[in-house]
């Protein structure tokens, strides 16, 4: 084999290599929010009434149809289906949705950042 077949062939076997990093199942991602606590964001979701839009397994009384079930959140893909779902993202999305997608039905959220951290942090235990 020559030089430049062995040079190729290892440039194939780094592109191969590479091209999987990425691939790797939606299970293993494991976002977190930086400053964020889940056990105050089980709190201020309640006291944001969040519940009366979305299913949020673990906070009583959150059975609302209008959006999407909260099940799970932490192996969603996507925010609002557009947005990749990161946890800054996640954040900006919870206080005022309006500003990322000015269509969406979910409204803007007087709160504090500190409870749209929490809020998110708890989201994403959601397994």
């Amino acid at each position: 084999m020559s030089k430049s077949s062995h040079v190729g062939a290892a440039l194939l076997a780094v592109a191969a290599v590479t091209s999987l990093v990425g691939c790797g199942s939606q299970s293993d991602f494991k976002p977190r929010v930086s400053g964020g606590d889940a056990r105050r964001g089980a709190l201020a979701l309640r006291q944001h009434d969040c519940g009366v839009c979305h299913v949020i397994p673990g906070i009583m009384g959150a059975r609302g149809r209008v959006g999407p079930s909260l099940a799970e959140y932490s192996r969603f893909p996507y925010l609002a289906g557009k947005f990749p779902n990161r946890p800054e993202l996640l954040v900006r999305w919870i206080a005022d949705a309006p500003s990322l997608a000015p269509q969406t039905a979910m409204p803007p959220i007087a709160m504090r950042e500190q409870d749209a951290r929490d809020m998110a942090a708890y989201l994403y235990q959601l397994e």
